[in-house]
């Protein structure tokens, strides 16, 4: 097969990457609005011939109102919304981008009717205009998979210890779409995973992405710059093992801070290991 090429398009921090495929009509475009946003959230847009499936909506409506322009750009039809997690940076959009493609169908595996009036109520005020007007509650997927112009993916990791924690294989592309296990050049967010298994389990799903051997990985949250290549499941993987021996010889969450800003002293976004050590070290109750 004719190696695949990736083509960056990016203005400030916005990043938008196109990737064609000689073997395949379908294109994958990624959406992260970086720094600019309260959360580096990755969506991703698979182009086919005919048709655009949308892999999760954003966090915030301006952010969601820019990602309803890039798939109007693409001239075709957007059948399918795929939600791949119950955190909110992967939903709240959905409202902004349903009045815009009514006809789409939203699908999901993650629990987000039980646990969306708590996160409306805390995040609202700090998102203030840039809030949902209304949750759109997704239709469960049925099956393990859905399709763009008849050609599949995958959703790996329904059978799984964690099926909370997903990630999309495309196969035709040798593309995983890695949402809330993979993040790249940011500290990751330790506050959801509280129990050793949990996180061994995380580490378990990385395992098995790299098993796949992937020709480019779609990190759920990241900054730039970004490859695409599997060094951010290397990283990823990394990071919790490293978390896993500080969290053991340090005797509060100030302390293990510390040692993780010695070891990733180039890291962004300080404070989601600020939260994550405050919940893992009894300190703080998460969620609130």
């Amino acid at each position: 097969m004719k190696k695949s090429t990736l083509t960056l398009v990016a203005a400030a921090i916005l990043s938008m990457t196109t990737v064609a495929h000689a073997a395949s009509p379908l294109k994958l475009e990624v959406f992260n609005h970086g720094e600019a946003s309260i959360f580096p959230v990755s969506s991703a847009l698979i182009v086919g011939e005919h048709e655009v499936a949308l892999i999760d909506a954003q966090f915030q409506r301006n952010d969601a109102q820019t990602l309803v322009g890039r798939i109007k750009a693409t001239g075709k039809p957007l059948k399918t919304i795929y939600i791949s997690h119950s955190d909110p940076d992967y939903y709240f959009g959905l409202d902004v981008i349903k009045v815009a493609f009514p006809d789409a169908k939203v699908i999901a595996i993650a629990a987000i009717e039980a646990s969306q009036v708590g996160k409306v109520a805390y995040w609202g005020p700090i998102m203030k205009e840039n809030a949902p007007q209304k949750i759109i509650v997704p239709t469960p997927l049925k099956g393990d998979s859905f399709t763009v112009d008849g050609q599949k993916l995958e959703v790996k990791g329904l059978t799984g210890p964690t099926p909370d924690r997903t990630f999309v294989w495309i196969p035709s592309m040798s593309t995983v779409v890695g949402w809330i296990p993979v993040s790249a050049n940011i500290h990751l967010w330790i506050a959801d995973t509280q129990t050793p298994q949990s996180r061994a389990d995380w580490r378990q799903t990385l395992q098995q992405i790299e098993q796949l051997k992937p020709k480019q990985v779609v990190p759920g949250h990241f900054l730039p710059p970004m490859d695409y290549s599997l060094s951010s499941v290397t990283f990823s993987l990394q990071y919790l093992n490293t978390l896993e021996k500080a969290l053991a010889t340090s005797k509060d969450s100030a302390a293990l801070i510390d040692t993780m800003k010695k070891q990733y002293p180039d890291l962004h976004e300080e404070s989601s290991l600020e939260l994550s050590a405050k919940v893992l070290k009894g300190e703080m109750k998460w969620p609130q």
